[in-house]
């Protein structure tokens, strides 16, 4: 995911992504806990994009409280 394809979407749009990831990363670690996780890389992937994901947000809530 790229942060120019994030910067299209809307807030709302952000925080649905954003909660998708953070089950996404929920079922990653509980794969990992009990020892069915085969792509550990996947784990740090989907860290990563909800990082971006909230930066992104950040970014707009910055910009719309800099215009009103």
């Amino acid at each position: 995911m790229k942060a120019s394809e994030l910067r299209e979407k809307t807030p709302d749009q952000l925080r649905e992504e954003l909660t998708q990831l953070k089950k996404q990363s929920f079922n990653l670690r509980f794969q990992q806990a009990t020892g069915q996780l085969d792509n550990t890389a996947a784990f740090r992937k989907a860290r990563r994009d909800a990082a971006r994901v909230k930066t992104i947000l950040n970014e707009k809530a910055a910009a719309a409280a800099r215009e009103a």
